[in-house]
């Protein structure tokens, strides 16, 4: 899942500083699960923002929406009254945040969260990086786990010099993403793969303008 955590509100404050008609959309998805965009944390932050302006002595109309995604235009018909305001403030990701713009590109969309990665859920409120989104998945020679996101370095090949009893030299507390690796292709009888020398990324496939076409399959 994309995970994302909320602005500082002084952070929000400043962005919404010369606007008093808001209008504040959540996504019910992702963030919704790591409690930084659902409806709940839209109400919050509505609630946090009227009554910081009411300490200053101004008035500030906000409105609330969530809807499902906002990474699909099929959800983003859905939020209302869009004309009413200045102003929309998008706790969503990054895709959820252009997508809105896209919608409605009269308006400008602010980011009230700022996106950090693509995580599993260990447990209740933690998450781990897995996944950097590089466009050239090499998981399948390095046991599931991928070096990109979970290797400090992002290394192809490694364990590097400085890992110590396991742990990354960068993050003592952190551990080394080859050693996880090595660990795994050993226990699954597949130390051959491991050898294997992992050739330069070709990070045009990440970096670049990308689309998925998949009209024809539907």
């Amino acid at each position: 899942m994309i995970v994302a955590e909320t602005k500082s509100l002084e952070e929000i404050r400043t962005m919404l500083n010369s606007y008093d008609r808001v209008l504040i959309v959540g996504c019910g998805t992702c963030v919704a699960v790591c409690h930084t965009g659902g409806e709940r944390a839209v109400n919050l932050l509505g609630t946090t923002l009227r009554l910081a302006r009411k300490v200053e002595g101004r008035d500030i109309e906000i409105g609330e929406q969530t809807v499902i995604r906002q990474c699909d235009f099929e959800y983003l018909d859905q939020v209302q009254n869009v004309d009413k305001y200045q102003v929309i403030l998008s706790l969503a990701c990054g895709v959820g945040i252009q997508g809105m713009a896209r919608k409605f590109p009269n308006i400008p969309v602010l980011p009230g969260v700022n996106t950090t990665f693509m995580g599993f859920n260990e447990e209740y409120g933690y998450y781990t990086e897995m996944c950097k989104g590089c466009g050239e998945c090499i998981l399948d020679v390095t046991g599931g786990i991928c070096p990109i996101a979970r290797c400090a370095k992002s290394l192809l090949n490694g364990p590097c010099g400085g890992t110590n009893n396991g742990k990354c030299e960068i993050d003592l507390t952190r551990d080394c993403g080859w050693i996880l690796i090595y660990d795994k292709m050993n226990n699954m009888g597949q130390r051959d793969k491991f050898m294997k020398i992992n050739g330069p990324k070709n990070h045009r496939k990440a970096n670049n303008l990308r689309y998925m076409d998949l009209r024809n399959w539907i």
